[in-house]
């Protein structure tokens, strides 16, 4: 791509959205260079970048493209193609929304869309229930205020395949940003029928769903603990509080500061619930409230992360990894105890994943599937089993970045249905009188305790992209120790491994029974390492865990 001419081009013709044509104009030539040494990236995550102008951002073009080369994909392989979208709290996200409704529209698409901003789970959801040919989520999840993203699903409610996103790609890539994407105007869509709204009926047969996942089974629970709820501006308030309440959790306190929409995310700049800063503001709140639990939900809801308090009356974040231990663990026993456990049962978790979780699984008799990073892998294992006829033999899946997902109705993590089950596993503990910290050191001396981090490091703009990918060869170079720990095996996922899709991830597994695993992100401009350590106890793990992580970070210079 001449960066230049391509600059010049969109000077011409970007002139209809008036924030980008002020944009094009105070762009130096390093801002350029960022801006359009490359189309912004179209995966099997879909879309995801920083919100601006130029190929390389997420604009009203951009989407307007990719929605293009989905209808164009849409149209060759659905007679009658139609398509579910929704948005979040996010900045502009409804305005790419409208936009790309508007595309499907004219080029013959039937397009459901939510009437209000809605958690990612409810696109994954409404796609199977109205029957669409796919989804369409505009979000960025988890990150800062200057993302957003287009994050699609196929007919089975899944995140698209790699195939199909190839397929989808290739389509994308014969348009011209402006030549060939067809348009038409929202509002005129909506008054001749081709777009319209999704009915308050799908809303509340998500929500019945959420709260089928139960597992008390008849068991009567104290559900008046104290809840303090951060939905960190996003899409969670109106979903989570009404699952929470009709099913009798009605003791719970909104993080005034976090509750309404706003996609500047004024209190917390990284809205991750797996961000001690993001959550720092619940945690005040909860000392005020003398709160039993602290829940937060990332600002298109499809994640969870909680506090509680311990023996000092401080409050203490868990894990993704602890959380989800802990959940797994509450639904085998409760299935187990009530008779409820399917034949076959199935647990799927990410290769990054504490592989305590397997263990957990092989105690109760699950069979464990190990994915690919991405909850879209443990989504597709769920469609395999519902194509055998054997859905319910899903029992549970997780992922360290506190993803989280009971029940087949949908095929991604579900940040509702997360926070839903926590409250009622917390209040079954509660009952009993223990807390959730001690139900966790329970399961540390059943199966050894374990340690799991992530550090992530960021590498911005064409020469960080560039810097990463060195990286990654640096560490494919027959390393022999991270740490003073041996390398036992390096399991080199980007051929395919295991039956998995081919990606640019490695683990190395040391001795000792730990392992660390490293791959660029697929959605920001990041490298990550995940460090998984098995010790006697908490200060040794952390020690041997800091010595590796010193060893991994030489590769980063």
């Amino acid at each position: 791509m001449d960066i230049k001419k391509e600059y010049e081009r969109w000077l011409v013709n970007a002139t209809a959205d008036a924030d980008v044509a002020v944009e094009l104009k105070t762009l130096d030539d390093t801002k350029i260079e960022d801006a359009f040494y490359r189309d912004l990236t179209f995966g099997t995550g879909g879309l995801r970048g920083v919100i601006g102008a130029g190929t390389n951002r997420m604009n009203v073009y951009t989407v307007a493209k990719a929605s293009q080369g989905l209808a164009d994909y849409l149209k060759k392989n659905f007679t009658e193609p139609s398509v579910t979208i929704g948005y979040d709290s996010r900045i502009k996200s409804d305005v790419f929304a409208k936009v790309a409704a508007g595309v499907f529209a004219a080029n013959g698409v039937k397009v459901n869309i939510w009437p209000a901003l809605m958690p990612v789970p409810t696109v994954s959801f409404a796609t199977r229930y109205l029957h669409t040919s796919a989804g369409v989520m505009v979000t960025a999840s988890h990150n800062p205020s200057k993302y957003n993203g287009y994050k699609v699903y196929g007919a089975d409610g899944c995140q698209i395949t790699t195939e199909a996103a190839a397929k989808i790609l290739a389509e994308i890539e014969k348009l011209d940003v402006f030549a060939d994407v067809k348009n038409s105007d929202f509002e005129a869509g909506m008054a001749n029928g081709n777009i319209q709204y999704i009915s308050d009926e799908v809303y509340t047969a998500f929500v019945e769903q959420v709260k089928s996942q139960s597992v008390l089974f008849g068991e009567e629970v104290n559900k008046d603990v104290a809840i303090v709820y951060s939905p960190l501006n996003g899409t969670g308030l109106k979903p989570v509080t009404r699952t929470l309440k009709e099913m009798g959790y009605t003791n719970i306190t909104v993080v005034k500061e976090q509750e309404q929409p706003d996609g500047n995310f004024p209190t917390c700049p990284y809205p991750n619930p797996e961000i001690k800063e993001a959550m720092v503001l619940g945690m005040e709140y909860a000392k005020k409230c003398n709160a039993d639990l602290l829940l937060a939900t990332d600002p298109d809801c499809d994640r969870v992360g909680i506090a509680v308090k311990n023996k000092a009356g401080e409050y203490e974040l868990l894990t993704g990894n602890q959380t989800g231990m802990l959940l797994f663990d509450y639904i085998c026993n409760q299935r187990v105890k009530h008779g409820k456990m399917p034949a076959d049962p199935v647990m799927v978790k990410t290769i990054v994943t504490m592989d305590m979780g397997e263990q957990i699984a092989t105690h109760y008799g699950l069979r464990t599937i190990n994915v690919l990073t991405g909850f879209k892998f443990i989504g597709e294992q769920i469609g395999k089993l519902e194509q055998q006829g054997r859905a319910h033999s899903y029992v549970f899946g997780f992922e360290e970045s506190y993803g989280y997902l009971t029940g087949s109705y949908v095929r991604d993590k579900d940040g509702v249905d997360g926070a839903y089950m926590i409250c009622e596993m917390f209040s079954y503990y509660a009952t009993k009188g223990i807390s959730l910290l001690d139900k966790l050191n329970e399961l540390y001396k059943a199966y050894g305790y374990c340690l799991n981090t992530l550090h992530s490091y960021e590498f911005d703009g064409s020469a960080g992209f560039a810097k990463m990918q060195s990286i990654m060869q640096a560490f494919r170079g027959n390393i022999k120790e991270f740490g003073g720990r041996k390398v036992v095996k390096l399991l080199d996922y980007a051929p395919g491994l295991d039956g998995l899709p081919k990606s640019d991830v490695l683990k190395f597994l040391l001795e000792d029974n730990c392992s660390i695993v490293v791959r660029p992100s697929g959605t920001e401009p990041k490298l990550k390492t995940y460090i998984s350590v098995s010790a006697e106890n908490k200060e040794a793990a952390e020690k041997v865990e800091a010595e590796i992580r010193k060893s991994a970070e030489e590769f980063l210079k």
